[in-house]
This record gives structure tokens, C-alpha cells and sequence, in this order.
């Protein structure tokens, strides 16, 4: 992938918060955090930890307007709105049914990175069929409380009552290509084959149209969308802002949870290579290498179970810049990782047992926010 200009990355600033505005002030969509709070040391940066939203049902996904405005997905099918830091009661109209069975539900959110011009709002979603659902993406604006001008610009068939591995993160790269995460859902086998949309990364345009320069794209065999294929269960996604490399976390089995750096054409192995084992604990596959399959850039052993990632580009916190953070689920945990020439030669693991984090994302404010989705809450990492 080319590295992005300095044009794409100043668009890349309202995607969701994924770089700092000089011109969002700290207190700008919550405010400053009680003095009180309790200190919290790490290894490299004293923060405070403060609820900002509360009385969330399973919040999966978080984006950041200009106007003071930050939108939630909750799963079950949700669309919450918080304006002026106050979450509305009402719920935003226009949301797409939605298959909420096992994993499946509303998922996730991002502006546009030209929002400022255009309002489009991109949404994931289990979309609902006669035959179970399948990964969906869509894109609308807002209009006071109401979704409007909705475009369905993706659809992973076929549907399928499986209720696990839908994916559903999105990252744009600054050049007018939007990825796309969908996991195998629970069909390991289909993430070898790219005639199906099963266990891939999928590239587009932003208005939903296939890039002509798709690495399979020209193959009568694979879906002309997919940029990647073999991954488990893409939890996690982020686009660096200098380097412009996509970065994915990944489900791996009992034990090869992943992080990828995601680059076009390669099989990033799944299922025929793992660090992992299978449930019951019998062997999934004795290998963990394999001649033109990727190996991960990190991965962690136990699972941890990690879900959204960010990378910090603000200066806020001056012991974290440029570290990688991913929230984990099963282990309810913040890992933090540092990165150097494109590896991991770190991690710190912060808030153990905080609660099951879905996603991480760097507000326009340059701070972190995290969701935590058995409390129904967003949090926010406030430096000290």
C-alpha cells in the first residue's frame, strides 16, 4: 500500500478521532475529569480512568462529530446519541434490522473522513435474511435523530444461522478505499477458499464500488472484494497514520489470538496454521508455519480475546505515543503495545478486570476512550 500523503492524513482526522485536532479542545465532548479520581501508575504514563457514558446496552462501536456529537452502537441494535456529554434517551431512528443471534447484532461506526463535506456515516451490521444473517455494511447521514439516505454498499453472502465470527470493523486508508473485517463465521475451512467472503479483509471504494486494482479481481475464483484472506475473526482495525500499513487483531482458537499488519494478497494462514488449539483441547493443526502463509506480528498465548485497536498519534500522553492499544474481552483488560519498525517488542497490560472491552478509539481530542460492554459504558484514559 502507498504511504499516505500528508493531504490524505489531514482527512484521516474526523475517522472517527483516528488523528488529534489542534482544534478540539480537551473538554470538548465530556468534561474535564473530577481532580479526585484515583491515580493510576503505569510503566510509562499516570492517568486517570472516568465514566463518560453510562446505561449503555452492549456498546460495540464509537464515532466522533464535529459538532460536540459522539454516536454509540449498542448490539442488541442501537443507535445511541450523546450531545453537549449527555446521553439522549431516544434512540436514533432509520437503523437497519439487524440479526442480533449470538455474536451477531449492530457493530460498527465511522465517519467518512471527508464528513465535513459529504456526512456520510458508515455502519457494519449482522444484516437478517430467511436463512440467519450475514456481515452487512451500510453508509447514511444524520439528520437530527434519523438516519436518511441509506446505502447498502456490502453484503458477505450467503446468510447463515451460524451466530459467531461476523468481524465488522471498518478502516478507511485517506485514499478513498474503505477494509472491511468478516470472519469465518464458525466455517473455518471457507477462510482457505476466496470464493467465498468467509475469514477475509475486504477493499472498496468509498461509495461501495470494487477497486480494479483488487489482487484478485481478474480470478474467475475469488470474490473480486477480498485485499486478504485466512483470518479467524478480525476484532480489531487501524489504519497507521504514517505509515499507512491496516492493522487487524484477530480471534484466534484456544490460545493465537493475532495482530496482523494487513497487506494485499497474502494469506494470513487460518486454519491450516495457528498458535492455538481447539476448545476441547484436542490439536487444531500441528502446524504453526507454512511456505506462503503469513506469520503474525505478535500474537498472545493464552487467548485474550482482543477487539478494538488504536493507534496514539496525539501528544497527550507523552509516554504512549505511537504505542498500539487493543481492549481484550475474555481477559477484560487494556493491552498496551510498543511498537518498533513494524513489531511489537512490548506489552503492557493495563485495568485487569475492568470489565469486557469491545473497542479503543482516539477521540479528535487526542485522548483515549474504551468501551466496556458488561458495565454499559464508555470510559475515558485521562492523563495526569
Amino acid at each position: 500500500m502507498k504511504r499516505l500523503s500528508i493531504i490524505s492524513i489531514l482527512f484521516c482526522i474526523i475517522n472517527t478521532g483516528s488523528l488529534y485536532s489542534q482544534n478540539i479542545s480537551e473538554d470538548y465532548y465530556f468534561p474535564i475529569p473530577d481532580t479526585s479520581l484515583a491515580v493510576i501508575d503505569s510503566e510509562e504514563q499516570s492517568f486517570v480512568v472516568d465514566t463518560v457514558v453510562s446505561n449503555l446496552t452492549t456498546p460495540w462501536g464509537i464515532a466522533f462529530l464535529p459538532d460536540n456529537t459522539v454516536l454509540i452502537t449498542e448490539r442488541p441494535g442501537n443507535l445511541r446519541l450523546v450531545r453537549n456529554g449527555k446521553l439522549s434517551e431516544e434512540l436514533v431512528d432509520g437503523v437497519p434490522d439487524v440479526y442480533a443471534s449470538g455474536q451477531g447484532g449492530l457493530f460498527d461506526i465511522a465517519l467518512h473522513p471527508d464528513y465535513d463535506e459529504n456526512g456520510w456515516i458508515y455502519i457494519t451490521y449482522a444484516n437478517p435474511g430467511e436463512e440467519g444473517g450475514h456481515t452487512a455494511l451500510m453508509r447514511a447521514k444524520l439528520s437530527g435523530n434519523s438516519l436518511t439516505d441509506q446505502e447498502v454498499l456490502f453484503e458477505a453472502n450467503p446468510f447463515t444461522t451460524a451466530g459467531q465470527h461476523f468481524g465488522g470493523r471498518i478502516a478507511f486508508d485517506g485514499n478513498g478505499y474503505l477494509f472491511l473485517s468478516v470472519g469465518d463465521r464458525g466455517d473455518k475451512e471457507k477462510a482457505q477458499d476466496r470464493s467465498t467472503y468467509n475469514g477475509n479483509i475486504i477493499r472498496l471504494h468509498d461509495d461501495g464500488r470494487i477497486p480494479s486494482d483488487n489482487p484478485f479481481v481478474n480470478e474467475s475464483n475469488s470474490k473480486p472484494e477480498i485485499y486478504s484472506y485466512g483470518h479467524r475473526n478480525p476484532q480489531g482495525m487501524v489504519m497507521h497514520s504514517e505509515t499507512g500499513m491496516l492493522w487487524t487483531n484477530e480471534h484466534g482458537p484456544r490460545g493465537g489470538d493475532e495482530i496482523n499488519i494487513i497487506r494485499e494478497g497474502l494469506n494470513y494462514g487460518w486454519p491450516e496454521i495457528s498458535y492455538g488449539i481447539n476448545y476441547d483441547g484436542s490439536i487444531l493443526t500441528e502446524l504453526n508455519q507454512m511456505e506462503g502463509m503469513e506469520q503474525p506480528t505478535y500474537y498472545w498465548k493464552p487467548s485474550i480475546a482482543p477487539s478494538g485497536m488504536a493507534f496514539i498519534s496525539s501528544d497527550r500522553y507523552t509516554g504512549w505515543k505511537d504505542n498500539l492499544f487493543s481492549g481484550a474481552l475474555s481477559f477484560q483488560l487494556v493491552s498496551r503495545s510498543v511498537v518498533h519498525n513494524d513489531r511489537i517488542i512490548h506489552e503492557e497490560r493495563l485495568l485487569e478486570g475492568i470489565g469486557r472491552i469491545r473497542d479503543i478509539e482516539m477521540g479528535p481530542d487526542g485522548l483515549l476512550y474504551i468501551l466496556d460492554e458488561s458495565g454499559g459504558k464508555v470510559l475515558r484514559l485521562y492523563p495526569r
